[in-house]
């Protein structure tokens, strides 16, 4: 496999039932709003975005996303990702039997910005330990946003 390449899955268990975990998935404006690391999106139209995001390491990631798939009947979202790295991320909800959910993330990239190709080899463990981190804090950003009471329009 090229040392230049990653694969990353996580499983999140999510206290709320499945269409809803995919509206909130499905609206990646407000990942910052509940995911520390992810720092800031802008939408440039309606199928692609750009977001900026930084976890423990001193390095932000810039990346594009294109939306290849919103499905809310099979609750799965696909994007096409850009920038620093080019590959494609999908999350997938289902119910977990007991009233919540547990969505699926699936991530395949390659790295293309050059200090991070030059990192791929000494810091590899070091950069999954990182990816690991931030999607914990991910899934507890979520959790905590999706216990909050219904905000009024």
């Amino acid at each position: 496999m090229d040392r230049h390449h990653y694969r990353f899955t996580s499983l999140w268990r999510l206290p709320a039932p499945p269409d809803r975990v995919h509206a909130v998935l499905a609206r990646p404006e407000d990942y910052p709003r509940w995911w520390p690391q992810v720092r800031a999106v802008a939408r440039r139209d309606e199928r692609t975005g750009t977001a900026h995001i930084r976890s423990a390491l001193p390095y932000t990631l810039r990346v594009t996303l294109t939306e290849r798939r919103n499905d809310p009947m099979a609750r799965v979202l696909a994007s096409g990702i850009g920038g620093d790295m080019d590959g494609h991320a999908r999350w997938t909800v289902v119910p977990d039997g007991r009233g919540g959910s547990l969505a699926a993330y699936e991530q395949e990239v390659v790295v293309r910005r050059k200090l991070l190709r030059r990192l791929a080899v000494p810091a590899r463990p070091l950069l999954r330990a990182n990816h690991a981190w931030m999607m914990r804090c991910g899934e507890r950003g979520l959790t905590a946003w999706l216990r909050r009471p219904p905000q009024a329009p």
